[in-house]
């Protein structure tokens, strides 16, 4: 069950790369394929150094947490899930070309600020860490990859309702969390 969880836990958070990519697809048509695969590689990257960073922190708290880190998990998955419901509603065409490294480190530490709560929240689950980043990092790059070529194709039509999906995602498994640990 657990492997499952982490796969949902992946895809929730690769839903804002996913949209960042569908729009950069659909905003910048002359993207060749070593953009596509920076693009890639800086927010499946990212994705996965951010919850290495959270789950390091969330090390040092979980002692003084234990008989509430179900709460806390079910808080910051809620939380970060309701953002991203909240953020599926404001999207816009970005004003930049994507591939452009100035753009790309704002966009791949914007797209993976939520993966450092979610690695806190893994530190507080006792999952293996360095399998979890890396299952992240490469559903992220996939989804990235996938993300261009939608945008290049399909445009805008979907953006918004697969970052709705990211944030149903990880309230759903906030709450087995939270019902695990109450039935339990």
């Amino acid at each position: 069950m657990e492997f499952i969880t982490i796969i949902l836990i992946a895809l929730g958070l690769a839903m804002d790369a996913f949209a960042v990519s569908i729009a950069s697809g659909a905003g910048y048509k002359d993207l060749h394929i070593k953009h596509m695969f920076r693009i890639a590689l800086f927010f499946g990257g990212f994705q996965a150094i951010m919850p290495l960073i959270g789950y390091m922190a969330g090390e040092s708290f979980s002692k003084y947490i234990s008989n509430y880190d179900h709460w806390v998990s079910f808080a910051i998955l809620a939380f970060i899930g309701a953002k991203m419901i909240y953020e599926s509603f404001q999207i816009e065409k970005a004003a930049k070309n994507p591939a452009e490294l100035d753009t790309l480190l704002i966009l791949a530490i914007a797209t993976s600020i939520d993966a450092l709560a979610v690695g806190f929240t893994l530190s507080l689950l006792d999952l293996p860490v360095m399998l979890n980043v890396a299952i992240i990092g490469i559903i992220t790059f996939v989804f990235s990859i996938a993300g261009i070529q939608i945008g290049k194709k399909m445009g805008h039509i979907f953006e918004n309702k697969i970052e709705m999906a990211g944030g149903l995602i990880l309230i759903g498994i906030g709450f087995k969390i939270l019902l695990q640990h109450i039935l339990a």
